[in-house]
């Protein structure tokens, strides 16, 4: 009898999608039948507790930590995962198999009266749950009210709907995999906000010891991406990234090299610092770590008094 290939993932639209996109590749690369994968939807904590921002209520594992206990227990073979979710620390006993190739990097600005950030009128309220995004958007326009806005894709564009506020901001590779990148009124280049480390990247995570599923994952792996991504996250683990932390990234390669800009803010918007470096690419993950040491002295260790 054919094993069945259980995959786990958050449910929402956007979670379901990226597993639903895992799925299709994992048949397509072994040929297998519609039965032969299942798609197991798991609440957690992150999606449960929506009135709080993240960084008050443990940060980023709160998306992973069930999924994981989830896979330690056997219930599902597979963690499908946003890789900007995943922490840089993974448990004992856990790894990540394979990265798939990555989407628009970008963000997108959503408003329903304005085009582009700039021309939000003075005041304006800018809604986010990402702390990144409000302090990016504090540094570049401090006269906006920024206000935490929780919830998935669908939540957050019906509270833009509702007035709330005038504007938000969520990842073009999310409103892509809906099927939504009309809702976009700007792509965002990096060069005016750069993105998540790891944004628009879907991380497959196993049990450390499941040769079998190391190797049906083995054929989605995307090596430009996973470079990338490793590079990114070397970074944000050299920063002790998490939640708490306003912190973007973005690998690019160039031929042999791997391109790195990395920028850390305070929350507030009132300083920041940031970043740029080039090394051969299977150095990646160690020229990612080396940036994100260097501007931690760069910074000086009052920059992360607000850490705690």
């Amino acid at each position: 009898m054919q094993r069945i290939i259980r995959l786990g993932t958050r449910a929402s639209p956007l979670a379901l999608a990226q597993a639903e996109e895992t799925r299709d590749r994992l048949r397509a690369a072994h040929d297998l039948p519609p039965e032969a994968v299942e798609i197991v939807p798991i609440k957690t904590t992150g999606d449960q507790v929506l009135d709080r921002a993240l960084s008050e209520i443990g940060g980023k594992g709160l998306f992973t930590k069930e999924i994981e206990e989830a896979l330690f227990d056997g219930r599902i073979d597979i963690a499908v995962h946003s890789m900007k979710d995943l922490p840089t620390r993974l448990p004992e006993g856990l790894t990540l198999a394979a990265v798939l190739p990555r989407e628009d990097v970008r963000d997108a600005f959503i408003s329903p009266t304005a085009r582009s950030l700039a021309d939000l009128p003075q005041g304006a309220i800018v809604g986010t749950a990402s702390l990144r995004r409000q302090a990016q958007v504090r540094r570049r326009r401090p006269d906006l009210q920024v206000i935490t806005f929780r919830g998935n894709v669908q939540t957050r564009l019906r509270k833009l709907e509702e007035g709330q506020a005038a504007a938000t901001f969520l990842a073009m590779a999310g409103l892509n995999r809906l099927g939504r990148p009309d809702v976009a009124t700007r792509a965002m280049a990096a060069e005016e906000m750069l993105p998540a480390v790891a944004q628009g990247a879907i991380g497959l995570e196993i049990r450390a010891d499941d040769d079998t599923t190391r190797l049906a994952v083995a054929p989605l792996d995307d090596p430009d991406t996973a470079d990338c991504v490793a590079t990114e996250r070397g970074f944000l683990d050299a920063l002790d990234g998490s939640c708490r932390t306003p912190i973007a990234g973005l690998a690019r390669l160039d031929g042999g090299d791997v391109v790195f800009q990395g920028e850390i803010l305070r929350p507030d918007g009132s300083e920041a610092h940031s970043i740029a470096t080039r090394g051969p690419r299977a150095d990646g993950a160690r020229l990612g770590y080396e940036a994100g040491q260097l501007l931690r002295s760069r910074a000086g260790p009052g920059f992360f008094d607000h850490l705690g």
